[in-house]
């Protein structure tokens, strides 16, 4: 490909998105709130430099953003030069009349160990602190502030919708 050409296809949503039919803020908080709830894990994907990680994991959602526990690894050498992340929630194809999936971008940071946050964290986790105070290595935990979303749901369709739909923060 050109260079015109990726840049073309680097458009293509942005241009279709101008043109399309939106849910009302409302609504479409309430949709992304309600498949944020309906799964647990997520594709989290981190990168500096050259580097590149992506990494399936399981989060809880509150008070306005995605909260992982983590024992470590590789994506921590890409979030210490680079907090922007990008995760993916999605189901598994059925079909174009059943599509649903995530993109969220956002700001990740790691929080203190046993810090008010993180007590909050393991409580709506149903994780006892004092087994957290066991683990022989520190339980790290992220958090993601969602900076945008953008929702694909052919349920929107049903709506007179785009199933594409476009939610910033």
């Amino acid at each position: 490909m050109t260079h015109e050409e990726y840049q073309s296809a680097a458009r293509f949503w942005i241009a279709k998105d101008a043109a399309g039919k939106k849910a009302d803020r409302e609504t479409l908080l309430a949709a992304v709130g309600a498949y944020i709830a309906a799964n647990d894990t997520c594709a989290l994907a981190t990168g500096a430099g050259d580097f590149v990680r992506c990494t399936p994991i399981e989060y809880s959602w509150h008070d306005g953003a995605f909260w992982m526990f983590t024992e470590g690894g590789q994506k921590f050498a890409a979030l210490e030069k680079n907090p922007n992340v990008c995760l993916a929630i999605f189901d598994k194809y059925e079909g174009f009349g059943k599509l649903h999936g995530m993109q969220v971008t956002g700001v990740a940071k790691v929080i203190e160990p046993f810090s008010d946050a993180y007590c909050r964290a393991a409580e709506v986790k149903k994780i006892p602190l004092e087994a957290l105070r066991k683990l022989p290595q520190t339980m790290h935990l992220l958090c993601v502030l969602p900076t945008a979303i953008d929702f694909l749901s052919s349920d929107f369709k049903q709506q007179g919708l785009d199933s594409r739909q476009h939610l910033d923060f």
